[in-house]
């Protein structure tokens, strides 16, 4: 899943959100530098990921990618996947909501910048200014976000294609979300709760 599921996912702790969030840049033994709540947010992410990549709704949403995007269908999912949780009106009833929630996600963040991995240090502000959890709701925000994947990629050079069968699968897209993420939702809590543990 991409940022605004992972921070959802995070259920509104805010160490565990500082670390399902920069748990993509912690490698190894790195992330016990940390403190406890944010190693939890660093496993509760990579446990997110591992469920939603084994899930069959998944791996159903990658076929429409593959022919084209072969081992990095999976990103363009996990992209798809925040563009269906932006437009969940059971987590966000209107547009003003997700905005809020962007909001309050980036003030969270800002106020562990000090203690970000190299590389989401860099990133953040990108994040901040371009407002990508706000922007994920809309085609526009999502064909961007397609960019920027094909960008950082090694072996893709475009991503018009992977826009235009997002737009094309959309309803089936928001079907597979349906049966996905109550169950992820779920798992996460679970998760989180155990990770918490004293």
């Amino acid at each position: 899943m991409n940022y605004l599921a992972h921070a959802v996912l995070s259920f509104k702790n805010p160490e565990v959100l500082v670390g399902n969030m920069i748990s993509d840049h912690v490698k190894g033994s790195k992330q016990y530098g940390y403190a406890t709540g944010v190693q939890a947010g660093i496993r509760l992410h990579r446990a997110i990921d591992d469920f939603t990549d084994k899930h069959l709704v998944t791996r159903n949403m990658m076929e429409i990618f593959k022919p084209h995007y072969r081992l990095y269908a999976g990103a363009f999912v996990d992209i798809v996947y925040d563009y269906c949780l932006a437009n969940d009106i059971s987590i966000f009833e209107n547009k003003d909501r997700l905005f809020s929630f962007a909001q309050q996600t980036y003030s969270l963040l800002e106020s562990h910048v000090n203690i970000f991995p190299t590389k989401f240090q860099g990133m953040f502000p990108y994040m901040l200014t371009q407002n990508w959890l706000y922007h994920y709701g809309s085609d526009e925000g999502i064909q961007m976000s397609f960019k920027g994947l094909a960008h950082r990629a090694t072996y893709i050079h475009e991503s018009q294609v992977a826009f235009e069968l997002f737009l094309e699968h959309k309803v089936f897209f928001q079907q597979q979300y349906e049966l996905f993420f109550p169950s992820v939702k779920t798992f996460a809590a679970h998760t989180m709760a155990e990770l918490l543990k004293p």
